[in-house]
C-alpha cells in the first residue's frame, strides 16, 4: 500500500487537513511583507542635494549666477518623486539620499541575499532534520531577529538584521510549503496550492494598509514581525511529514502521526497501518538533484523558471516610484490584480496541466514587460503594462511553487525546493542592480527582464507533466514515471 492510500484511509481531506492548511497559511499574510518592505521602510523622500559648482554648471559669466540659471538646475540635483509620503524612513533616519541613495537597493540585495542563505541551509537541514522543528525555528528567528530590527542604531546594523531575517524567510516558506502538499491528498493539490497563493495576495494589500497608517519604518517591522510570536506558539499543534518519517526509517512515529490524523477525521483506529509502515532508509544528498537523468532535466529546468520569475517579479515590484502614482495606491493595485490571476491560473493549472500553464504564463509576462520601458511618456499605457507583467509572474510563481513539490519527491524534496529557491533569490538579488541599466538606456532594464521570462518559458516546454500523478516518494519513482523524456542524457546516464 502507497503513502497515497494510507492517507486516504486516515480520512483523505478532512479536518485535519483543512485545520492544518488554515494554520500554515495565515502566516502567508505577513510574508509578503518581509519582501516587499523595502519599498515603503527604505522609501526616497522629497529632498535637496547640494548642487556643486553652481558657477561652472550656469553656464554664467562675469561670477554671475541668476535665479533662472539656478531654477534650470534643480532638476539634476533633486529627486522628483512625489509620490513617497512617509514620515520616516531608513533614507531620513541615517540621511541615505544624493550620494548615498543607491543604498535602497542594497539594503533589498543583501536582505535577498539572505533569503538564498536561508533556502540553501533550510532545504538541506529540513530533508535531515525534519519539516516541523525547522519551521518552528524559523518562525522564532523571524519574529526576534525582526522585530529587532526597529532597534538598529545604524545601517549596517539594520542591514545584517535584514540578511538574518530573510534567512528566516525561507526556512518559512520551504518548510510551510512541504508541510503543507505532504499531508494533501493528489486531487486537492492544484486547489491548496492556489488558495495559499492567493493568501500571499492578500498580504500585499494589507502591507499597503498597514504601512499608509504607521508611515514609520521602525513601527512596520513591529507590525510585521511580532505576530510570529503568536504564529511560533501555535504551530507546536502541527504534525510532522508522515511521508518523511517513513523514508528516513521512523516508522513508529509516522504511524502514531497517520493516527492521531485518523482520529481529528473522524476515522477509526486502523491497525492495518502497522503493516504499510516498512520503508528502507536512504541518504540523499544535493548531488542527487543532478546524478540520474531524469532528475538532472528537472533540476536545470527548474533554476531557469524560478530565476526568470523571479528576476522579472521583482524587477517590477522593487520600483514602484517609477511608475508616477501613490506608493500606497501601486502597492494596493499591485497586490489587487493577483486575484484574477491566480484565479485564473487555478483554472489552467487544472485544465491545461502544469506544463502549458507554466510556460504561458512565462511567456505572456515577457511579452508585456518588454514594452515597459519604451512608454516612459505614456504613463497610463506604462502602468498597465507593468500591472498586467505582474500578474503574470505572479501567476508563474503559484505555478512553479506546486510544479516543483510535485517534480521532486519526497527524500529530497526540500533539498530540491532549496535549490530552486536559491536560484528564485539570485534572481532577486539581481533584479534591483539591473535597474540602474536604464542610465544606459531607458528601455534595457524591461529588455532585459522580458527576455529572461521568455526564454524561461521556452525551457519550461520541456519539464514532465504532473497532473493528478501522485507525489513521487524516491528518486528511482521519478526516473522509471518519467524514463520516455530523459533530455541531456550522458553517457551511463550518469553524470
Amino acid at each position: 500500500m502507497g503513502f497515497t492510500d494510507l492517507l486516504n484511509d486516515a480520512g483523505g481531506f478532512g479536518r485535519f487537513q483543512i485545520i492544518h492548511v488554515v494554520l500554515l497559511s495565515i502566516p502567508s499574510l505577513l510574508m509578503a511583507s518581509q519582501n516587499l518592505l523595502n519599498n515603503f521602510t527604505a522609501g526616497v523622500p522629497r529632498h535637496y542635494c547640494k548642487i556643486p559648482n553652481v558657477t561652472a554648471l550656469a553656464g554664467a559669466s562675469n561670477n554671475s549666477v541668476t535665479e533662472q540659471n539656478i531654477v534650470s538646475l534643480l532638476p539634476a540635483f533633486i529627486p522628483l518623486e512625489e509620490n513617497f509620503c512617509t514620515h520616516s524612513s531608513v533614507h531620513t533616519c541615517w540621511d541615505l539620499v544624493c550620494s548615498l541613495r543607491p543604498m535602497k537597493q542594497l539594503c533589498q540585495t543583501i536582505y535577498m541575499g539572505g533569503v538564498l542563505t536561508g533556502a540553501i541551509l533550510f532545504g538541506g537541514l529540513s530533508d535531515r532534520f525534519g519539516r516541523k522543528v525547522m519551521l518552528l525555528w524559523s518562525y522564532f528567528q523571524l519574529a526576534v531577529l525582526g522585530t529587532f530590527t526597529s532597534l538598529s542604531t545604524s545601517y549596517l546594523a539594520y542591514c545584517i538584521f535584514r540578511f538574518l531575517t530573510g534567512m528566516s524567510v525561507s526556512g518559512v516558506i520551504l518548510n510551510a510549503f512541504s508541510l503543507k502538499v505532504e499531508w494533501i491528498p493528489t486531487r486537492h493539490r492544484t486547489m491548496v496550492g492556489t488558495m495559499s497563493s492567493i493568501v500571499f495576495t492578500f498580504g500585499q494589500v494589507i502591507l499597503a494598509a498597514v504601512a499608509y497608517s504607521l508611515k514609520d519604518w521602525r513601527l512596520l517591522h513591529v507590525a510585521v514581525c511580532s505576530p510570529f510570536f503568536l504564529v511560533f506558539l501555535y504551530s507546536w499543534w502541527y504534525s510532522e511529514s508522515a511521508r518523511w518519517l517513513l523514508l528516513v526509517d521512523r516508522p513508529e512515529e509516522a504511524l502514531r502521526h497517520l493516527q492521531r490524523v485518523a482520529r481529528i477525521n473522524g476515522r477509526p483506529e486502523m491497525s492495518h497501518m502497522q503493516n504499510e509502515m516498512q520503508s528502507p532508509r536512504t541518504d540523499r544528498t544535493a548531488y542527487d538533484l543532478l546524478r540520474t537523468p531524469v532528475m538532472r532535466r528537472i533540476s536545470m529546468c527548474l533554476l531557469v523558471v524560478w530565476f526568470s520569475t523571479s528576476f522579472a517579479y521583482y524587477g517590477l515590484a522593487m520600483d514602484l516610484q517609477k511608475f508616477g502614482v501613490n506608493i500606497y495606491l501601486m502597492q494596493v493595485i499591485f497586490g489587487a490584480v493577483d486575484f484574477p490571476a491566480k484565479l485564473g491560473v487555478l483554472a489552467m493549472l487544472s485544465f491545461l496541466g502544469r506544463r502549458v500553464s507554466q510556460a504561458m504564463c512565462l511567456l505572456a509576462s515577457a511579452s508585456l514587460i518588454n514594452h515597459i520601458d519604451h512608454l516612459t511618456d505614456m504613463q497610463i499605457i506604462r502602468t498597465t503594462l507593468a500591472v498586467l507583467g505582474k500578474a503574470f509572474t505572479s501567476a508563474s510563481f503559484t505555478c512553479v511553487y506546486l510544479y516543483t513539490g510535485e517534480l521532486y519527491p519526497t527524500v529530497i524534496r526540500q533539498t530540491g525546493m532549496g535549490f530552486c529557491s536559491t536560484m528564485a533569490r539570485v534572481g532577486s538579488m539581481a533584479a534591483p542592480a539591473f535597474l540602474i541599466l536604464d542610465e544606459v538606456f531607458p528601455a534595457l532594464p524591461s529588455v532585459v527582464y522580458g527576455g529572461s521570462s521568455l526564454f524561461a518559458g521556452i525551457v519550461a516546454f520541456m519539464l514532465p507533466e504532473t497532473i493528478s500523478t501522485p507525489l513521487p516518494d524516491t528518486i528511482e519513482d521519478v526516473e522509471k514515471k518519467n524514463a520516455p523524456f530523459n533530455l541531456f542524457k550522458s553517457p551511463g546516464n550518469i553524470l
